[in-house]
């Protein structure tokens, strides 16, 4: 697809066709690479702890959520 560069302030910037951001999943912002002479976008939509709840639970269900430092240390004991 081809797209024109169009003037933004003092720089410069293409416009996304909404049909294209709705694919990709895109609504407010992007991750942006470069590679070579190729700029890619991402979609960057996804929050930084998603599923983790998910994964909390399923740990719980195992039974692999067993703390791996006592919770009773002593944190101000002088040789720690």
């Amino acid at each position: 697809m081809k797209v024109n560069i169009v003037p933004i302030g003092n720089s410069k910037g293409v416009r996304i066709p909404k049909a294209v951001l709705a694919q990709c999943h895109i609504s407010k912002s992007v991750e942006m690479e470069i590679k070579g002479n190729v700029i890619l976008l991402k979609s960057s939509n996804q929050c930084p702890r998603f599923g983790w709840a998910q994964a909390f639970a399923r740990m719980a269900q195992n039974k692999d959520d067993k703390l791996l430092i006592d919770d009773r240390l002593d944190l101000d004991w002088k040789e720690w």
